[in-house]
């Protein structure tokens, strides 16, 4: 059976997940669970931003109890090093925080470590994508243009959860501008406006929503909003 997969909205590292994130790793079933924290999606903001994330994450699961480590992969090329597809093998949960989607789509398609995460899936461990994460997890990813900070189109993205998108920091923008976009999604795609602070977890289908606000499911025109502990399907 496939693990649980993760889509969270913001707030990756911060106290606010702490207790969600201990979910998580519950879900692994792993008494000390191993982390993988890959920060590839911070790596066009700088160096200094790329390994602040990293250190955010490593010592916020370790607070947790985990045994974490940040696999530093900037870019495609380090996305195809055997040793970091090695390290993101041996996880029982790989976390992709956020930064800028379109870079890290294009670092883990096809990649070494990609193909690893694959396998973790296949065996029953957790894939988690906060943000830009949360977008290449999906069958199809906004892609954004800066600026002026608007999708201009979707393109195919990892398809670890098809037929879905996925808006994060869907409470940050103003939903009258949110919606004309998500109308622009691929036919049949559904749509998952996920707020900050908050995840849709989910496997074979069955999806539950957790944390302190909402997340608003769009199928074509008709929209649902949802709260801590609903249930849907995809």
């Amino acid at each position: 059976m496939t693990g649980p997969v993760a889509l969270i909205g913001a707030g990756e590292f911060l106290p606010l997940m702490a207790a969600f994130d201990a979910e998580l790793l519950a879900a692994t079933g792993r008494t000390r669970p191993r982390v993988a924290i890959l920060p590839t999606a911070a790596a066009p903001e700088g160096e200094e931003v790329f390994q602040r994330r990293a250190a955010m994450g490593v010592e916020h699961f370790s607070a947790l109890d985990a045994e974490v480590e940040a696999v530093l992969v900037h870019d495609r090329s380090e996305a195809d090093d055997p040793a970091n597809a090695q390290a993101v093998a041996e996880a029982d949960l790989v976390y992709l925080s956020g930064g800028k989607p379109d870079h890290l789509l294009r670092s883990l398609m096809g990649s070494a470590v990609w193909s690893a995460m694959l396998g973790i899936h296949r065996r029953g461990g957790v894939l988690a994508g906060c943000s830009a994460g949360a977008m290449v997890l999906c069958g199809h990813q906004a892609s954004f243009r800066r600026p002026p900070h608007l999708p201009f189109g979707y393109a195919p993205a990892l398809g670890i959860v098809p037929g879905v998108a996925v808006f994060p920091s869907y409470d940050r923008t103003p939903e009258a501008v949110t919606a004309l976009l998500i109308l622009c999604a691929p036919r049949g795609t559904i749509v998952l406006g996920i707020d900050e602070g908050t995840a849709a977890v989910g496997r074979d289908g069955a999806w539950q929503v957790h944390g302190r606000s909402r997340v608003t499911v769009w199928r074509g025109r008709h929209r649902d909003r949802l709260r801590h502990g609903d249930v849907f399907r995809l």
